[in-house]
């Protein structure tokens, strides 16, 4: 089964998500911004939600860290919780 591991912000709005994603592509520390923007209790670990398999996030998130490429920022990813920038760290299939 594919696993995967990410780092994610979840913020409320999706503006608040694209000026937090212009900081990071600019040089500003996901990790740092993680743990001062996101609403997520995974904030206080830099946005870090560990090793996880498909099917065990929301569809959304499913969709964009078993598809899309690692290392880079992805998003605004709007799921029912609110707005998401997403950092697909590792990948097994």
């Amino acid at each position: 089964m594919p696993k995967a591991t990410a780092r994610h912000i979840l913020v409320q709005t999706e503006d608040r998500c694209l000026e937090l994603k212009d900081q990071i592509e600019n040089g500003a520390d996901f990790g740092k911004i993680a743990e001062q923007f996101s609403q997520c209790p995974s904030g206080r670990s830099g946005g870090d939600l560990g090793e996880f398999s498909k099917g065990m996030m929301v569809p959304e998130f499913d969709k964009v860290v078993f598809s899309e490429e690692l290392h880079k920022v992805h998003g605004p990813v709007k799921t029912q919780f609110g707005y998401h920038l997403l950092e697909i760290t590792s990948r097994q299939d």
